[in-house]
């Protein structure tokens, strides 16, 4: 199954492991070494080559960059089965053209993580804001702050929302409690962001065990989770979410999500942009779907060309690129599927207009015109054509969404067309979710301290 880890070495500050360790049993080991990845996947089911094969970042990509800039080398298996080693040294091309290019170039089979000093807790710091462009402002500012580790944000309206900034600490003031969110009784992240920055138009400070930090969305999937609740027409409360909790973390959310064809409904994008663009992008999206809330993400860009979100029109050059702004769209869209796509496209155009691309793993509607205008293609079939990889789906072919064949393919059959019809549709996806035991995996999360000899804060 490729999903060991193989050797933790504490000399060189590295973990040997295979691609489908996901990121929780990853952060559970390296932490016994007082280690830590420098960027940690905020979904623990999460795999090291998905990581790689795909697009990652975080809230410590905007020191650190994407999850493969923290990787030394990676073994692959090419198409004609060869066995080699690409790093920044060894086939560098190879390397650096296979993150992101989602398995077009081969199967990765080894990787080598870069790790860094873990500490015991994170210090919060939560900062309210009034609109984007004041936030954008906050991330500029604390992003060029060397003692900073983690940023994010979280817009939940045009006119509120909260930039989030971590320092890895040893140690907990001790008139302060420590704050936890990966238990049943514990509040959603999201949720707990908000209540703060409602609470107090100042800056608040809280420490969270770093384990819990790293997956800190893990329950409530951000807050994709609380449209389930929307859809069933159940009430959304505290002991709503304590009673159901063991299907509301992420990897039991996304099996439910996809096997009900819910997703088919769902917006699913991430959208990296420009600083001075962002605020143009939230008006749009507001008006063009409601949808809140929106995630922000500083990002610091990878060399291109890349598959990974870049900056259109700009250097190339490493040393000349400008940071860039994620802003994730995640929420219900328009039920009739010709709007759903039209919205898709629309965010698709809007954000090539303002300079910026998306994550290939989310919903693609371009053309492959579209699609090849943006990413380089002369420099993916010059690799596909070294490496033997022609013989393999492109990049193009994995991620696209084929409208026409959606819209040709033969009628369901009658057991097909009853788990398309509501509420027999979530009850599938709640099955199959049920039947992976994936559960279990939150239930018994080795990566989770125990810090109940401190004082805790309860809401």
């Amino acid at each position: 199954m490729l999903s060991h880890i193989l050797e933790v070495n504490t000399k060189s500050r590295t973990a040997l492991v295979e691609p489908n360790v996901p990121m929780d049993r990853l952060v559970a080991t390296t932490m016994k070494y007082g280690l830590v990845p420098p960027v940690v996947m905020e979904f623990p089911g999460i795999t090291v080559g998905g990581g790689y094969a795909g697009t990652s970042a975080e809230s410590s990509s905007f020191k650190h960059g994407f999850f493969n800039c923290t990787i030394n080398y990676v073994e692959m298996i090419l198409a004609n089965g060869d066995i080699v080693t690409a790093s920044d040294s060894v086939r560098p091309d190879l390397f650096h053209g296979a993150a992101g290019a989602v398995g077009s170039l081969g199967v990765t089979a080894l990787v080598e993580i870069r790790l860094i000093e873990a500490k015991p807790y994170v210090e919060m710091s939560y900062f309210p804001i009034k609109s984007i462009a004041e936030g954008v402002e906050k991330i500029e500012k604390l992003t060029a702050e060397n003692a900073i580790d983690y940023v994010d944000g979280i817009l939940f309206s045009k006119e509120e929302g909260a930039i989030i900034a971590g320092h890895l600490v040893n140690d907990v003031p001790k008139d302060l409690p420590i704050r936890r969110f990966t238990r049943a009784r514990d509040p959603w992240f999201y949720r707990h962001v908000h209540k703060i920055i409602r609470r107090s138009r100042s800056p608040s400070v809280e420490y969270i065990p770093l384990g819990e930090y790293l997956f800190r969305y893990d329950r409530g999937g951000f807050w994709v989770g609380a449209s389930a609740f929307k859809y069933f027409m159940m009430p959304f409360n505290r002991f709503t979410r304590w009673f159901l909790d063991d299907f509301l973390h992420t990897r039991m959310l996304y099996r439910a999500l996809h096997a009900s064809g819910y997703s088919r409904q769902f917006v699913i994008q991430d959208l990296a942009l420009p600083y001075p663009s962002a605020e143009r992008f939230v008006e749009y999206v507001q008006s063009a779907s409601g949808i809140y809330p929106l995630w922000l993400c500083p990002l610091r860009q990878s060399p291109q060309p890349t598959f990974h979100p870049h900056l259109s029109g700009e250097d190339v050059s490493e040393k000349a690129q400008k940071p860039m702004l994620n802003i994730g769209v995640w929420g219900p869209g328009p039920a009739q599927r010709n709007a759903f796509i039209a919205l898709n496209r629309q965010l698709e155009s809007k954000l090539r207009d303002l300079g910026g691309t998306k994550w290939l793993y989310a919903h693609t509607y371009y053309t492959e015109e579209e699609f090849w205008s943006i990413y380089d293609r002369n420099w993916y079939d010059r690799l596909r054509a070294k490496y033997g990889a022609t013989s393999l789906p492109s990049v193009f072919d994995k991620v696209h969404i084929d409208v026409e064949a959606q819209r040709k393919a033969p009628k369901p059959s009658w057991g097909s067309w009853f788990l398309t019809v509501w509420p027999f549709t979530g009850l599938w996806g709640i099955w199959k979710a049920i039947e992976s035991g994936d559960y279990m995996l939150a239930r018994n999360s080795s990566w989770t301290p125990l810090h109940d000899k401190y004082r805790e804060k309860v809401d």
